[in-house]
């Protein structure tokens, strides 16, 4: 076994793709109509229809990673812009003295050592649970992933503080318009409704999340060589500039540190106020680009190989994310999605509404794993949910949150772009992290199931 080497990222999901490619020979194709009410594209549940089959053959198989890119160009673009911004922000250096002070106060104060981790990764989750911060966490890798290793974890700290604590606030969320909002407006109740019993949720898996990574993030520090990414981390740590524990932090790294959080306030403001997305918030990561390297005193020519630098190491990141909606594609083109889902609906009913809202969880992380995109899965299975539970007995509020717990895989599966491509991002081979995914994913779903069982015995409206 220790001479087993991990496939690369691209074999796994290519791998996928033959799967997938091959399932569209095995099951038949299948639509539900759709239609329009307030602005928005509704699934028929009634509508189902079988479809004449569109197998797709080695060509579609071939030509899907570049239609992947394509159809993925918005997040694979704002990638190879934030690598580009964040390689200038290093350039200033800044952030390594911020990295330096924050180790030095980690070593001197019990209290920051206690707190560091708790309080990051409930401020990420709070940004999932309120604005739907998804994408927005991609950025954070870069940073987190050399403050981690500074304070003598691992690169698994680095990347699950941002992207972990983020997704767990998504899929508890209690004012995330994108999944709570949205599902819970397609079902027919007041948006948002529900909101004291979704408080205790979130900070039930939030908790989960903070004792879990503060527990390996102390085993690793006593033993780093526990850690799956031990020798990955030495690699960075070897190529790293070497740490001098007496540099301050001067006049121009303030300047500069500054501005960068001027820039992550604004994206703050922009996505819960403006709606923002992808486009506006690369626009803002530019601007910075710019503004930190002329306050950084970087010179035009520097300044921009920094950031052509920065966007050239992401190269592999953004392929990662077009093989990841490859997938998708072959999936959709294939008329196979509807099929499956409709396939599914039967095993809903149930004796016991519990073990019928469970099954309905269940069967929302099947989903997951092709469609994660909060708001398209609810436009996809909240009309045929929600009329769902009010034959097996559950109420419409407790289906929202069983759609919602559905999304508690999204950190594991690899037909995510924003998964895959954190990984790539820190280099984390997907096995090794599914493997140290395991044991959160097994404690989130016994969450889950638990946490569906009073809404069922209390009739939650």
């Amino acid at each position: 076994m220790k001479k087993f080497k991990l496939p690369h990222t691209f074999v796994l999901l290519f791998a996928i793709l033959v799967l997938i490619a091959a399932a569209t020979w095995l099951v038949p194709g299948g639509r539900y109509e759709t239609h329009t009410v307030n602005g928005k594209q509704l699934v028929d549940p009634a509508s189902f229809q079988y479809v004449t089959a569109a197998p797709q053959g080695p060509v579609q198989l071939l030509m899907a990673p570049i239609k992947g890119f394509t159809e993925a160009a918005l997040i694979i673009g704002f990638v190879l812009i934030v690598g580009g911004a964040f390689a200038v922000l290093q350039k200033t250096e800044a952030i390594e003295a911020l990295i330096r002070s924050i180790a030095r106060a980690h070593k001197q104060s019990p209290l920051v050592r206690a707190a560091l981790i708790p309080v990051f990764v409930t401020m990420f989750s709070l940004g999932g649970a309120t604005f739907g911060m998804n994408e927005e966490a991609i950025p954070f890798v870069l940073l987190f992933v050399p403050l981690a290793l500074a304070l003598g974890y691992d690169s698994i700290v680095g990347v699950a503080i941002p992207f972990v604590g983020s997704q767990v606030g998504f899929a508890a969320a209690f004012l995330n318009p994108f999944n709570v909002g949205i599902a819970q407006g397609i079902a027919g109740i007041p948006v948002f409704s529900g909101i004291g019993y979704r408080l205790l949720v979130w900070a039930l898996a939030t908790a989960i999340t903070i004792a879990f990574l503060m527990w390996y993030a102390a085993r690793v520090k006593a033993a780093p060589q526990s850690s799956p990414t031990y020798l990955l981390d030495q690699e960075i740590r070897s190529n790293a500039p070497a740490n001098d524990d007496h540099a301050a932090l001067t006049r121009t790294h303030r300047v500069v540190l500054w501005i960068f959080a001027a820039t992550l306030a604004a994206m703050v403001v922009g996505v819960v106020h403006y709606g923002w997305f992808i486009e506006e918030i690369a626009a803002l990561f530019l601007a910075m680009a710019i503004v930190v390297g002329i306050a950084g005193r970087l010179d035009s020519d520097t300044l921009v190989a920094a950031f052509i630098q920065g966007a050239r190491d992401l190269v592999g990141t953004a392929l990662v994310i077009a093989l990841a909606r490859a997938a998708m594609v072959l999936a959709r083109d294939a008329h196979i999605i509807d099929t499956m889902l409709h396939a599914l609906m039967p095993l809903v009913a149930s004796s016991s509404p519990v073990f019928a809202a469970q099954k309905m969880f269940v069967m929302q992380s099947v989903i997951n794993f092709f469609i994660h995109s909060g708001s398209g899965q609810a436009a996809l299975t909240m009309p045929i949910m929600a009329p769902l539970a009010d034959l097996v007995g559950v109420t419409r509020q407790t289906a929202v949150l069983a759609y919602q717990f559905g999304e508690f895989t999204t950190p594991m599966i690899p037909t995510s772009g924003i998964t895959v491509g954190v990984l790539a991002l820190a280099r984390i081979p997907w096995l090794t992290w599914a493997k140290w995914m395991i044991p959160l994913q097994v404690a989130y779903a016994i969450l889950a199931m638990l946490l569906l069982i009073p809404p069922c015995l209390l009739n939650w409206q």
